[in-house]
């Protein structure tokens, strides 16, 4: 096991391009993979292979997976395998052009899925990114530990146009093989190049190569030396093959015809091993690097060159300026074909010249050999590792201590309309105005928190009611959903959902209003609407409105509409949970999704209003099925996380886990005690209502206590620091729920003491 910075590191994910993909970045992640594999051999890595074309390579062995560039949802897939993989920390290759998405976004997909580390080397460092090369950047910039860059200059360009924190970024050269300084005269006979003086390009065809400047100086360079040779070695890029097949090169031995120097001039038009690249190097007697991009962070190339001790001519590209820098090289302008043609014939002219530059490459080059670079990086990672914050020991519980509700946050997010939707951290964000849906939980809200001046009640439950009663289309018999922040509807009609909520709204507020005109408007707006229930299909639709109607009928006893939904929806139920069930799968649907524990308290609330048994122990049982899977290893509260939506059958996923789902189970676990007076009930509900003060994955509490407010969920990397509607209700309405259940507790058992 390999110690950096501290850490013992057993295992690693390493994901980039990987061999036999042919490009520069597979070949560095093969030779990451290989110093890795060489000089801590301890250290497993399993290598997540980015794949353009999949079903087109034959991955070796060292491929533990491989990831469809353009399927986002294989990425999410793999951040999943990862964080069960055993990894301790994910080592990126980022380069632009390998992940799919805007500019590669899919990338974040799979790193904000994972509680991991996240170490990324960036093989290019745009000083003029693009609006999507930015916010790709930047997102990645957020989510990792460290990131190393292969020149000073990345570095520069990370601070100073991207913000980057220069504790956060280390500068780790490319990494070289480790082979001896050759005599190039004994390895020119393996290529057929016995008495000529060879000048060598190396990589992947392309304009921005820059050969044509090579060419165009060879005639001068000829003139003193009629047995050069300049081998340009390389495929033709994919892309270019791709667009326009091989017109770049067929135009550059044109332009060698022309020039009257095609018997000067080799192209050996193939992507060559790692081992015979190397030979061909050191074959050379010149290496040049004619690129046209100024800002070229990295060339793999060029480091080899160097590492085997090549003379190199280039043009000043940022890792050429770096690499080369006192007198390790030549550095020529761009373009500029006379410069080239003339330090090139100083070379050969000078054999000891060349020679010495030679010498000097190849001293550099001892520094950037690859069991160097696999030592730094692992310090980087070990770092990485070290600096993970750490988390609670799973045995550690705090005593439960309700927050008071605190209409703090609910009024910095309501206006003289109703109250918005999202915000950014913890303001409004006009831009979504408003919808039902929470101006719906505001209402319920308004019913149940306690110790409110009763002007404020006034004020806001009027607000919301209004809300509601504006969202009423007569022509539809629907409520509509989103208003526009001008108070302008997106639609006619909203989703069952939101007309089931609204339903639900109604009938707690004609049952728990503290004023009369309230409870009277909720009557008679739910008289004239809640036919539409009868129509409703969604499950999760249903169950609202259900739970409006039996709190509807405890407020009117003998209400015929409220108990004609009440006789219809349980059944329906009844006959689905008969149709998907399994012996390990207790459950409504083949799948999980959204406000899942409504779904019993719905069942359970039925059954108290109709005086059914049976609907309460379904309800019970379902909601002790669904109390199972929202309970982590360690036995702390797990909200289903969204990523889980949709799958058949399938145990929920980790991530992302939204407050709704923490408040739905404390109210259902309510029900559940209001009708069994089972104390486990109480326990289940506290669990859940502890997850909001940081009794939860991540040990991060998402209620923000002194000010009313609820972070927007828990992602692998920590909070969504963002504070919507919904979230701040879900706390709110929690922090209402948990009270009266251990007060009903409480009086329970004070009952049961004065008994004995």
């Amino acid at each position: 096991m390999a110690e950096a910075n501290g850490p013992v590191i057993e295992r690693l994910a390493l994901i980039g391009n990987f061999l036999p993909r042919q490009c520069g970045l597979a070949t560095f992640t093969t030779d990451v993979y290989t110093a890795l594999r060489d000089r801590f051999p301890e250290v497993a890595v399993d290598v997540y292979a980015m794949d353009d074309h999949p079903g087109r390579y034959a991955y070796p062995p060292a491929v533990t997976a491989a990831i469809p560039q353009d399927e986002r949802a294989a990425y999410i897939a793999m951040a999943r395998r990862i964080e069960a993989s055993g990894a301790q920390a994910i080592w990126v290759q980022h380069e632009y052009g390998i992940y799919g998405g805007a500019a590669g976004e899919h990338l974040l997909a799979l790193l904000d899925r994972t509680t991991l580390p996240v170490i990324a080397t960036l093989h290019t460092v745009l000083e003029k990114p693009s609006a999507d090369e930015r916010r790709v950047m930047e997102g990645l910039l957020r989510r990792c530990a460290r990131i190393i860059v292969m020149a000073d200059k990345g570095r520069d360009i990370l601070q100073r146009v991207y913000g980057a924190d220069p504790r956060q970024t280390a500068m780790i050269p490319h990494g070289v093989p480790d082979r001896e300084l050759m005599n190039p005269a004994a390895l020119k006979p393996r290529f057929g190049w016995e008495g000529r003086k060879v000048v060598l390009t190396f990589g992947l065809l392309a304009p921005n190569k820059g050969i044509e400047t090579i060419i165009e100086a060879l005639p001068a360079i000829v003139a003193h030396h009629p047995e050069l040779l300049y081998v340009v070695l390389g495929a033709t890029h994919p892309n270019l093959i791709a667009h326009e097949g091989e017109v770049y090169r067929d135009r550059l031995k044109a332009l060698a015809e022309a020039l009257g120097v095609s018997a000067n001039v080799a192209f050996v038009d193939a992507f060559v091993e790692h081992d015979e690249l190397l030979d061909y190097l050191q074959a050379a007697d010149i290496y040049a690097t004619p690129y046209t991009n100024p800002a070229q962070i990295t060339s793999g190339t060029l480091s080899y060159a160097v590492g085997v001790g090549k003379a190199v001519v280039s043009t000043p590209y940022v890792h050429a300026t770096e690499i080369l820098a006192e007198e390790h090289g030549v550095l020529v302008p761009f373009g500029d074909v006379g410069a080239f043609a003339r330090e090139i014939d100083r070379l050969l002219t000078d054999d000891a010249a060349r020679q010495r530059v030679s010498q000097r490459a190849y001293s550099r080059g001892r520094t950037m050999i690859w069991p160097r670079l696999a030592e730094a990086a692992l310090d980087q990672i070990g770092a990485a590792i070290t600096a993970r914050p750490r988390r609670l020991s799973a045995s550690y519980s705090p005593a439960i201590k309700p927050l008071a509700a605190d209409l703090s946050a609910i009024e910095r997010m309501s206006d003289s309309t109703g109250m918005l939707q999202h915000a950014i951290y913890s303001v409004p964000d006009r831009r979504h105005g408003y919808c039902i849906d929470d101006n719906a939980r505001a209402l319920i809200l308004m019913t149940q928190a306690p110790d409110i001046d009763p002007a404020t009640r006034d004020k806001w439950t009027t607000i919301y009611a209004s809300f509601l009663q504006y969202a009423w289309n007569p022509e539809a018999r629907r409520y509509r959903n989103f208003m526009r922040f001008d108070r302008s509807w997106c639609e006619d009609v909203g989703s069952e959902d939101s007309n089931g909520r609204t339903l639900w709204a109604l009938g707690v507020t004609a049952r728990d209003a503290q004023m009369a005109k309230h409870r009277d408007w909720a009557q008679m707006w739910f008289d004239a609407t809640a036919s539409l229930a009868l129509d409703l299909g969604s499950l999760r639709a249903q169950a609202f409105a259900m739970l409006g109607a039996a709190a509807m009928l405890e407020a009117r006893p003998g209400h015929r509409l409220a108990r004609a939904i009440l006789e219809k929806m349980p059944d329906l139920h009844l006959a689905l949970l008969e149709e998907a069930r399994r012996p390990e799968w207790q459950w409504f649907e083949i799948v999980l999704a959204y406000d899942n524990a409504r779904v019993p308290q719905a069942l359970i609330e039925a059954g108290r209003a109709l005086g059914r048994q049976d609907l309460i122990d379904c309800g019970v049982a379902t909601l002790d099925w669904i109390v199972s899977k929202q309970t982590s290893p360690e036995g702390r509260f797990r909200a289903v996380g969204s990523e889980s939506f949709g799958r058949p059958y399938a145990e929920p996923l980790q991530f992302d886990q939204q407050p709704l789902e923490a408040q739905a189970t404390v109210e259902a676990c309510a029900s559940a005690y209001e009708a069994t007076r089972d104390p486990r009930w109480i326990r289940e509900g506290e669990r859940a209502y502890g997850w909001f003060l940081g009794l939860n994955d991540l040990d991060l509490p998402l209620a923000t206590a002194h000010d009313g407010g609820c972070f927007d969920g828990l992602m692998p990397t920590g909070l969504n620091r963002n504070q919507g509607a919904e979230s701040i209700l879900a706390l709110q309405l929690a922090n209402c729920a948990i009270a009266s259940l251990c007060q009903s507790a409480s009086s329970v058992a004070g009952a049961d003491r004065h008994i004995a």
